[in-house]
C-alpha cells in the first residue's frame, strides 16, 4: 500500500522534462477580438468582407506531472517534446516570452509589407539591427532610411547583402540615408572582418523592408507568439483593401511564414492546427508547399488542403474555390 501510495504521489506531483502540444487557439483575421478588429486599416477606402480567414496556433503546456503528460499523451491529441527545445535552459521564460512576442511582431509588420507590395504599394528599406561595434554604428541609427550603397540604390531588404557580397574588409562603404524628416547624409565607412569568418567586408546593418504609404494598418492580438500568422494577416489585408470577398464568404483557414517578397516559408505543428481549425468550422485549409506531405497524411477528414508557396497562389487559389474551380493541392 506504501509502494502504491508513494507511486500516486510521484506521478500526480512530481515534474517531467517534457511539454505537450497540442490544438491552439484559432482567431479570424477578418473579424474582431472582443470589441476590437484584429486588423484595422485607417486612412484608405476598405471594403466588405465575409466568410473567414482564421489564423491557427498550437498549445504548448508545460509544468506536466507524470500523470498529467501520459493523459494528455493517451488522449491522441497532443504530443509530448522535450521542454528543452521550447524553453532552453540557458534562457528565462521571460526572455522566450519576449523573442516570441518579437517574432510575432515581426511576422506583422511583414505581412504589411507582402500584402501592400502585392497589391502594388511602394516599399521603403530601413535600417534594422545594428551590431554594437560594427563600422556604421553610431553613424546610423534603427529606422534611418537607407537610400544607396555605393551609388546603388537600395530597393529591397537584399541590396546591401548584393552590393558587398564580393567585398573584402578594408573595402569602403558609402551609405547615402536619411534620418526622420532630416535632410540625407552620406558616411564612409571602412568595411571590418566578418564575426562569422565569412570572405566579405562586414557593414553592421540589416536592412528591413516597410510600406510607404500615407496609411496605416494596425493588427491587434494579444498573448499571440511565433510567425506562422503571416500568410494569413497578408490575406487579410488584400480582402480589406480590395472590392469583392476573396473567399467568396467561406470559412477559410491557415498558416504560415511570409517575407516582404510574398514568399511562404514552412512552420511547425501544422497537424495541431488543422485539427482546430476543422472543428472551428473550417472547410479549406492553406498549407505552405514545404508542409504538404506532413499536412496530407495527418488531414483531418472533409479538410481541403491547398498548397500555397506565395502570396500571389494564395490569392489565386481563393479565386479559383471562389469560381468554383480546383485550386492547388497538397
Amino acid at each position: 500500500m506504501l509502494l502504491v501510495v508513494a507511486f500516486g504521489l510521484l506521478g500526480a506531483f512530481v515534474r517531467v522534462p517534457f511539454v505537450a502540444l497540442g490544438p491552439g487557439p484559432t482567431y479570424d483575421t477578418l473579424g474582431t477580438e472582443g470589441d476590437t478588429p484584429v486588423i484595422r486599416i485607417e486612412g484608405r477606402q476598405t471594403y466588405p468582407t465575409a466568410g473567414h480567414l482564421n489564423m491557427t496556433t498550437v498549445s504548448v503546456t508545460d509544468q506536466l506531472s507524470l500523470f498529467g503528460a501520459l493523459g494528455l499523451w493517451v488522449s491522441g491529441r497532443y504530443a509530448l517534446a522535450p521542454r528543452e527545445v521550447y524553453f532552453p535552459p540557458d534562457k528565462s521564460e521571460q526572455q522566450i516570452e519576449q523573442e516570441n512576442t518579437a517574432a510575432f511582431n515581426d511576422s506583422q509588420t511583414t505581412a504589411e509589407t507582402a500584402a501592400l507590395r502585392y497589391l502594388g504599394y511602394p516599399t521603403k528599406v530601413l535600417a534594422g539591427e545594428i551590431v554594437k561595434g560594427s563600422p556604421i554604428d553610431g553613424l546610423v541609427a534603427p529606422g534611418d532610411r537607407l537610400i544607396s550603397a555605393n551609388g546603388v540604390p537600395v530597393t529591397n531588404s537584399m541590396t546591401l547583402r548584393e552590393v558587398f557580397a564580393n567585398s573584402r574588409p578594408g573595402d569602403r562603404a558609402e551609405i547615402r540615408f536619411q534620418h526622420a524628416e532630416e535632410p540625407e547624409r552620406v558616411v564612409d565607412v571602412q568595411l571590418a572582418p566578418h564575426p562569422k569568418g565569412e570572405p566579405q567586408g562586414f557593414l553592421g546593418v540589416a536592412a528591413t523592408e516597410r510600406p510607404d504609404v500615407p496609411f496605416g494598418i494596425e493588427i491587434s492580438l494579444a498573448d499571440v507568439g511565433g510567425p506562422s500568422a503571416g500568410l494569413m494577416f497578408s490575406l487579410a489585408i488584400v480582402d480589406k483593401l480590395t472590392p469583392g470577398e476573396l473567399n467568396g464568404g467561406q470559412f477559410v483557414a491557415g498558416t504560415g511564414e511570409i517575407d516582404p517578397e510574398g514568399r511562404v516559408g514552412p512552420i511547425g505543428g501544422i497537424p495541431f492546427k488543422m485539427v482546430k481549425a476543422r472543428e472551428a468550422g473550417a472547410t479549406t485549409f492553406l498549407v505552405p508547399a514545404d508542409n504538404c506531405a506532413e499536412a496530407k497524411a495527418q488531414a483531418p477528414d472533409d479538410l481541403r488542403l491547398v498548397r500555397v508557396g506565395t502570396l500571389d497562389e494564395a490569392t489565386k487559389a481563393l479565386e479559383a474555390i471562389k469560381a468554383g474551380q480546383t485550386p492547388p493541392s497538397c
